[in-house]
This record gives structure tokens, C-alpha cells and sequence, in this order.
């Protein structure tokens, strides 16, 4: 069969699914959850029958510093200055010959930093003093299961007494 205009084949990915098994441990940090696995791997329990959820989920931003007109021109300029490097080591590759490359490299590396400086500076700008700090985000759990699939949770379950007996 012949597929024609905007029709194409495409391979399904399968839709995200909640996990499923018995809760075999309950855990107040990640590292805590990855020990209890780790232990479950290092005696021989077959590991892929097992999930770590995060339950709790929280959207944690955590401010890094304040942001002023010359942080934000810095941070433009060490950005526009890595772009500059990759488009100048581009170009020297496919340079004549006779072209110093390190010059390429250099003014290219250059422009990048100045051009970044005052695109931040702009963005700084137009912000209007509303957001004048600096921060990085991510997404934590307040705790953590580890899911184990009916078949071996049973033994999963005395691996883990075993290990909380042991400290």
C-alpha cells in the first residue's frame, strides 16, 4: 500500500503508565530508596522487577544570588563567548588555507562575548527590576517507594528486613 501526502508511518511509543507492584519499602530520601535497591542487587535479587517512585512531587527553586545589570552582562558574555568559539572552530575548519586560523577563533570568540553582553543586558532590562535574582529549579520528592512486581515481592520484601537489621 502506498501512503501519500501528509500520511506517515510512525512508530508508537507506549504512553506513559503508573508503576505496579507491591510496596516493598518506604523511604524518606532517594539515596535511602537506591541503598535498598542496591542491596536487593548485590544479593542476587533480580533488580528489573523493581521501581523507585517519588511520591510527594514539589517544585523546588532555590535562589543562587542576586542579579544586577554587570552579572547579567557577564553571564551573556561567558554564554555568547562559547558560541563564538563553536562558530569560529567551525569556520577555521572550512577556511582557505591561506586564513590564520586563531584569528578566526579569536574574533569570532570576541563577538560572541559582546553580543551576549547586550542581548543580556536588554533581557535584564525588559525585566524591569521584577526578577532581580538568580536561581537554579527542580523537582524533589518528599518520599520514595520501591515497587516490586507481585512475583518477587515476597523476597524482596525479607531482603529489606534483612538489610534494615543491619543499619
Amino acid at each position: 500500500m502506498q501512503r501519500t501526502g501528509g500520511e506517515r508511518m510512525r512508530t508508537r511509543l507506549p504512553l506513559p503508565t503508573p508503576p505496579t507492584g507491591l510496596t516493598v519499602g518506604s523511604f524518606d530520601t532517594y539515596e535511602q530508596a537506591q541503598r535498598a535497591v542496591d542491596h536487593l542487587s548485590d544479593n542476587k535479587f533480580p533488580v528489573e522487577n523493581v521501581t523507585i517512585v517519588g511520591n510527594g512531587l514539589r517544585m523546588v527553586e532555590r535562589v543562587t544570588g542576586r542579579l544586577n545589570q554587570g552579572r547579567a552582562a557577564a553571564t551573556g558574555a561567558a554564554g555568547g563567548a562559547w558560541w563564538g568559539l563553536f562558530v569560529g572552530v567551525l569556520l577555521s575548519l572550512f577556511a582557505s588555507p591561506e586564513t590564520n586560523e586563531i584569528v578566526v577563533i579569536l574574533l569570532t570568540l570576541i563577538s560572541g562575548a559582546v553580543f551576549g553582553a547586550i542581548f543580556a543586558i536588554i533581557g535584564y532590562a525588559l525585566t524591569g527590576g521584577r526578577r532581580d535574582f538568580t536561581s537554579t529549579s527542580s523537582v524533589v520528592a518528599t518520599s520514595y517507594d520501591v515497587l516490586c512486581k507481585h512475583t518477587h515481592a515476597e523476597e524482596a520484601q525479607a531482603q529489606l528486613a534483612r538489610l534494615s537489621l543491619q543499619g
